[in-house]
């Protein structure tokens, strides 16, 4: 039963990975260095990149601290590359495999989408306040440096973990909406995703409002520092929430009967990771506390990013609930 599921993928370790994948894990662990490096450079007291002034010079040693967490979740990159083009990679349990993918899609789809997007918005001369307040905290060269390797990492990661799902669980998702089992998904997940949807309401309408300009629950330090790389990420974390939310209703309700069943899962799998990820990032980062009064998270900031991080745990529970039903059925099947 258990050798059924995993048979797609059987014949991969004896013919070890293909050219693709090599190339692929190649660039995953090459785009890894310049952070790191970066990262060894700054533990070690070096001031490259960061400009007289910064608030990273006032304490050394949470600086050291924050650093080192941030090489390891790096370095988690090179780990997951390994992962997903060694043999031994198909006998990692699922669970133990896709929750540390969930979290680096989650983490690196608002970068991909974003970076790019604000280099465009500061071509065009929109950049305002929030890119001369960030010249002050970082050299301009180290967020070129640094996020075109996020980038990179972001588009290998992708493809690598592409070619696997496919291969070990590819069945899970094939075919269309219309075809899916009854009792995929129950009651308890439809009222489930109605709880998404209604508590995206608050982190949505809220995170709309800045993107449109709207300073709304802003300190006065954070509005005065916006620009149109500001109203980028807001709009952004819009997209997020409404692609979660999409999923979790298309999957629950088993709507668009037409779609691929990969179109919602996309969704819910990318929309909750981002939101989720994101959502606890800025929450942790407030609670490491702001020198400047002006610049702390109000209260309405906190609830966007606590009401986002449930949205995105709630979709999630929704997605992985269908995955293991669809995962059961066929074991059943086959058995």
């Amino acid at each position: 039963m258990t050798q059924s599921i995993a048979s797609p993928a059987a014949p991969r370790p004896a013919a070890g990975p293909g050219r693709t994948r090599r190339i692929l894990r190649a660039v995953a662990v090459v785009s890894c260095v310049p952070y790191l490096a970066l990262k060894a450079a700054w533990i070690a007291g070096s001031h490259i990149g960061i400009p007289e002034g910064s608030s990273l010079l006032d304490d050394r040693l949470t600086m050291a601290v924050v650093n080192g967490l941030s090489m390891l979740l790096d370095s988690a990159v090179i780990v997951l590359a390994l992962v997903l083009t060694r043999p031994w990679g198909l006998r990692v349990p699922a669970w133990l495999l896709a929750f540390p993918v969930w979290v680096a899609t989650g983490l690196l789809a608002p970068i991909m989408a974003g970076f790019p997007a604000q280099l465009v918005v500061k071509a065009f001369g929109g950049g305002g306040a929030s890119s001369a307040g960030r010249e002050a905290f970082l050299d301009e060269w180290v967020f070129a440096v640094v996020y075109t390797g996020f980038i990179a990492q972001g588009l290998a990661l992708g493809g690598l973990f592409a070619l696997y799902a496919r291969d070990r669980w590819g069945h899970l998702w094939r075919g269309r909406m219309r075809e899916l089992p009854v009792g995929a998904v129950g009651p308890a997940h439809r009222a489930l995703a109605v709880a998404a949807a209604v508590l995206a309401l608050p982190p949505l309408a809220l995170h709309a409002l800045w993107a449109c300009g709207v300073s709304t629950g802003l300190r006065e330090g954070r509005a005065a520092e916006r620009g149109g790389e500001f109203y980028v990420l807001e709009a952004l974390y819009v997209v997020f929430l409404v692609a979660a939310v999409a999923g979790a209703v298309l999957l629950a309700f088993r709507r668009g009967r037409a779609l691929p069943v990969s179109v919602p899962l996309a969704l819910a799998w990318v929309g909750s990771s981002a939101v989720t990820c994101w959502g606890g990032w800025l929450s942790l980062a407030s609670l490491g506390g702001v020198a400047d009064l002006a610049d702390r998270p109000t209260p309405l900031m906190h609830l966007a990013y606590a009401g986002q991080m449930l949205v995105g745990l709630l979709v999630a529970s929704i997605g992985a609930y269908h995955v293991a039903e669809r995962s059961a059925g066929a074991a059943r099947r086959a058995a």
